[in-house]
């Protein structure tokens, strides 16, 4: 195994240990609380990395717009292709949505 292919493992791996503790956040309240929440933990855990990095106040105030437009398109990149993946939760060769049991129920 390469470098790269050595940090996209322990990329996901890490990424599967936020969600896991997500899902278990979402056995006790609404998964768009926990959703909400846990964008919000990115948001400030972004900001100390941005933080970190930065010498003084005024290195860190020039590199904010950057930092925003690059967590803005990363997030919005993920999200799409998440997204996508997602899509084959409704496949048809399914009798109902791979997810179901934590879907929404329609209101009659």
């Amino acid at each position: 195994m390469n470098d790269k292919q050595q940090l996209d493992k322990q990329f996901f791996k890490t990424a599967d240990t936020f969600i896991d503790l997500a899902n278990d956040h979402c056995d006790k309240q609404e998964s768009a609380a926990v959703g909400s929440s846990l964008l919000y933990a990115t948001a400030r855990f972004s900001s100390f990395v941005v933080a970190s990095q930065a010498k003084d106040l005024e290195s860190f105030e020039s590199e904010v717009v950057h930092a925003i437009d690059f967590f803005k398109k990363e997030f919005e990149r993920m999200l799409k292709e998440n997204l996508e993946e997602y899509k084959g939760v409704f496949s048809k060769e399914q009798e109902q949505p791979k997810y179901q049991h934590l879907m929404k129920k329609p209101t009659e």
